[in-house]
């Protein structure tokens, strides 16, 4: 497991939490039924002075498509499955969806406060209860702090040891019902407001996370590029909403050669950091995660960096990704070496 050193200007201690981060909580205003929201969890400790290294969130009913943002050091793992009925998202009708997302070999010191984000909409709910997301947070082999107690009706959450973080909510704009009617047939007008963010990973609008790769669609307009063995074609990356920090960039590579390559790293002028991915599914479980050691690109073959699959990762963008531009990224291999690409920005939603 990699362990990263974070230095921060304030660090919130155990020593001087106060009684609003003993529990789990998020750090989000009301959010309104029928809107997106990024649900920011604070975690503010570990587990009796043992570092946090995964934290396993339950989604409620009502809580669609959810998508989480990528925090460097962890993987992420999203569980999917049905819901207990149907919700209207943009005019089609959904069933099912991400249930529980798992943030997993990371290392949160108990000395530190950190938050994790998960990007969904309040399909339905009850202003009166609010959402329960039942947390688990494990440290090492036999650390465990379990907040996923849900209050009755009428019962004050705070009687509860282990109170689940609740994310409270406001009725809809003219809806009386508070968003009980928001499922399929019945949805609640979307309010597609900016989400709340946190830091420098500030939530990056409606499309955020890995996940949302899937949808992305290739303007076309990529140059190809040859360089030695290899060539590079099919480049693009997508456009990003105000505020969403993080991008994603795929292009298709042909070894034309005898022997493998590897792409070893990648980087941008118009980012920070960017970053290999890969995301799979394993059964209703799907992992995301950084590949330290680069991508092989055997001889003979081609390898395509894709939605859904492997891809680039752009990290700390200072200007979000307009359609019609372009992004300029150069890709180190470990024989071709450093080949300078152009990717074209499509749409910010895929077809």
């Amino acid at each position: 497991m990699k362990t990263q050193l974070i230095f921060a200007t304030a660090i919130a201690s155990l020593a001087s939490t106060t009684s609003v981060f003993a529990h789990a909580t998020f750090a989000n205003q009301p959010a309104k039924v029928g809107s997106y929201v990024a649900a920011t969890l604070q975690v503010p400790h570990g587990c009796d002075g043992k570092a946090t290294n995964e934290v396993q969130i339950k989604l409620p009913e009502g809580f669609i498509a959810a998508k989480p943002m990528p925090k460097p050091g962890w993987e992420i793992e999203v569980i999917t499955g049905e819901y207990q009925q149907g919700y209207d998202n943009h005019g089609t009708a959904v069933k099912s969806g991400p249930v529980e997302i798992r943030f997993k070999n990371g290392d949160l010191p108990d000395n530190f406060y950190d938050t994790f984000v998960v990007y969904g909409k309040v399909a339905a709910g009850d202003p009166a209860t609010g959402l329960a997301f039942p947390t688990i947070q494990l440290c090492g082999t036999d650390g465990k702090v379990a907040w996923d107690q849900v209050a009755a009706p009428g019962q004050d959450p705070h009687d509860l040891d282990g109170p689940a973080p609740v994310l409270k909510l406001v009725a809809a704009e003219g809806d009386e019902h508070g968003g009980h009617g928001a499922h399929a047939g019945h949805a609640a007008p979307a309010d597609q407001a900016a989400a709340a963010g946190h830091g420098a990973h500030a939530a990056h609008g409606e499309h955020a996370g890995h996940g949302d790769h899937m949808a992305a669609t290739d303007p076309g307009g990529f140059t190809p590029v040859t360089a030695g063995d290899l060539e590079l074609t099919a480049g693009f990356t997508k456009a990003m909403l105000p505020g969403q920090p993080v991008g994603g960039g795929f292009v298709t590579i042909t070894n034309k050669g005898g022997e493998d390559d590897r792409l070893v790293s990648a980087t941008s002028s118009q980012a920070g950091e960017v970053q290999l991915h890969e995301m799979t599914m394993e059964g209703d479980v799907m992992k995301m995660r950084q590949l330290n050691d680069g991508v092989v690109i055997p001889a003979g073959e081609t390898v395509e960096l894709k939605p859904g699959g492997l891809h680039l990762m752009f990290y700390k963008v200072s200007e979000p990704f307009k359609e019609g531009a372009t992004v300029n990224v150069t890709l180190t291999f470990e024989k071709a070496g450093a080949i300078d690409v152009v990717l074209p920005i499509g749409p910010a939603r895929g077809n």
